[in-house]
C-alpha cells in the first residue's frame, strides 16, 4: 500500500509531543508500506533534518512556512471565517510538494496528521483520495479553554478560533473515512462537541530509550520539560516559579528547579534571575536531566490529549507530580504512578516530600513498570488496519 503522510511539523527530531507521535507512527508505517512524506517546516534548523526523514521512507518533501507573511495574513483574515491555524500554516510550496509527490507516486490513501494540514485533502490532487485523519486531540477545545482564561483582545481571537476551527474539524471528520484521537477523553469530547465518532489510538513511550544508566548521580532537582513558548507551558512555568517554588525553597534551601526545553519565552527566561531556577533552552538530550531529578512535574492547568513528557518521565523512573488536567489525559496505569495535586500548597508539599525523601531504586523500578506496556509500536498498531480499511473501502466503491 502506498501512503501519503501529511504533517504540519517535520517528524524529526522527536523532541516535542507532536513530533514524537508522528515520528513513531512514520517508522511503524514505513516498515510495512511505501510511505511518502510531505511536511511543513518552520525554520532552517527543522529543514536540516529532512534527510533523516528521507532515510526512513520512500520519499520526503518539505515546504517552508513564511512566518511574517502569514502573521500579516492572519490579521487581515480576522473578519472572515477561515481558522487562523490554517492561515498561519499556509505555504504555497506545500501544495506544490503534494502535486509533485502524487505525480511521482499516486497514493492509495492519505494520512493527515492533525487538522492543521487537513485543508489539503479537500483540493486537487487529493480530493478523491481516501483519507484518514489523526486528529490527535480536539484542537478547537484548546482555544475555547484559552478564551476562558484570557482577557480581551486575545479572548475574542481565541473564541473566534475555537468557533471557526470547530466548524472545520467537523468537515474534516466528514471527509475522513476514519479519525483517530489519543485518549478516551478526546474521543468523548469529539463525539460531544463535533458530533462525530473517533477511534482512540493512544500515545506510547520508548521504554528502553528512557531506562536510566545503572549508575546515576541524583540531585535535589525538580525538572519541568516542555516547549516554553507554548502558552499553557509558559503559564505552568510562571505558576510553578511564583506560587509553588518559594514555599519549596523555604523548606529545602538547596533545591533547584530546572526548566528544560526549547524556545523559552522572555517571561520564562526571566525566571532564571532566581539562582535556584535554571532555564536551559534546547538541550541535546533531555534524559540526563530527568534521570538526575528527584521528581518531574507537569504543572499544566490547560492540557489537551496526553502529555508525552509524563510518560517519558515515568519510563525514566522519576516520580511525577501533575495537575488534574494532565492526569485526566493519561492511561490508567500511568495515572496510578503519578501524584496529582490541585493547588499550589499541595504541589509544594509533594515536591518537598520528593526532595526530602528521594524515591528508592525499588520505587523507581516500580514507576518504570507502570508504562512497560505502552510501547509505541503496540499503541500505534491500529493505524495499520485503519489505513488498510480506508484504502480497501475506496477500492470497493470504485468497483461498485
Amino acid at each position: 500500500m502506498r501512503i501519503l503522510f501529511l504533517t504540519h511539523r517535520l517528524p524529526y527530531a522527536p523532541n516535542r509531543g507532536d513530533r514524537i507521535r508522528s515520528y513513531h507512527l512514520l517508522r511503524l508505517l514505513a516498515r510495512h508500506h511505501e510511505v511518502h512524506v510531505v511536511s511543513l517546516v518552520h525554520d532552517d534548523e527543522e529543514h536540516r533534518h529532512l534527510g533523516e526523514v528521507a532515510a526512513l521512507v520512500a520519499s520526503a518533501r518539505a515546504a517552508k512556512v513564511t512566518k511574517f507573511r502569514n502573521h500579516v495574513a492572519a490579521l487581515l483574515a480576522l473578519p472572515g471565517d477561515r481558522p487562523l491555524t490554517h492561515v498561519l500554516l499556509a505555504s504555497p510550496a506545500f501544495n506544490t510538494a503534494i502535486h509533485e509527490s502524487v505525480a511521482a507516486a499516486p497514493p492509495d490513501v492519505v494520512l493527515s496528521f492533525c487538522t492543521g494540514v487537513a485543508p489539503a485533502v479537500f483540493t486537487e490532487p487529493l480530493s478523491r483520495v481516501p483519507c484518514v485523519l489523526d486528529m490527535v486531540d480536539v484542537d478547537s477545545e484548546k482555544w475555547s479553554d484559552l478564551a476562558g482564561r484570557t482577557g480581551p483582545p486575545m479572548k475574542w481571537i481565541y473564541r473566534r478560533e475555537a468557533r471557526t476551527l470547530r466548524a472545520f474539524e467537523r468537515r474534516a471528520m466528514e471527509r475522513a473515512l476514519a479519525t483517530a484521537v489519543v485518549s478516551e477523553r478526546e474521543r468523548m469530547l469529539a463525539e460531544r462537541v463535533l458530533d462525530h465518532s473517533a477511534l482512540t489510538v493512544p500515545v506510547g513511550v520508548d521504554v528502553n530509550a528512557w531506562s536510566p544508566p545503572a549508575r546515576i548521580d541524583r540531585a535535589p532537582e525538580i525538572v519541568f520539560c516542555a516547549v516554553f513558548n507554548y502558552a499553557p507551558n509558559e503559564e505552568g512555568a510562571m505558576w510553578l516559579a511564583s506560587e509553588v517554588w518559594p514555599s519549596v525553597r523555604r523548606q529545602v534551601p538547596n533545591a533547584r528547579l530546572k526548566l528544560v526545553g526549547m524556545h523559552p519565552s522572555a517571561r520564562v527566561r526571566a525566571l532564571a534571575v532566581d539562582g535556584s531556577i535554571e532555564v536551559t533552552g534546547a538541550v541535546a538530550d533531555v534524559r540526563p536531566h530527568v534521570w538526575r531529578s528527584a521528581a518531574a512535574v507537569a504543572p499544566l492547568w490547560l492540557s489537551r490529549g496526553t502529555q508525552t513528557k509524563v510518560l517519558e518521565a515515568l519510563a525514566a523512573g522519576a516520580p511525577c507530580i501533575v495537575t488534574p488536567a494532565v492526569l485526566d489525559g493519561l492511561p490508567v496505569a500511568a495515572r496510578n504512578a503519578c501524584l496529582c495535586r490541585e493547588d499550589a500548597r499541595g504541589f509544594a508539599e509533594a515536591i518537598v516530600a520528593c526532595l526530602l525523601h528521594p524515591a528508592s531504586e525499588a520505587r523507581r523500578t516500580e514507576i518504570r513498570q507502570s508504562v512497560q506496556d505502552l510501547d509505541w509500536d503496540v499503541q500505534l498498531a491500529p493505524f495499520l488496519d485503519i489505513l488498510k480499511g480506508a484504502a480497501a473501502a475506496q477500492s470497493e466503491t470504485l468497483r461498485g
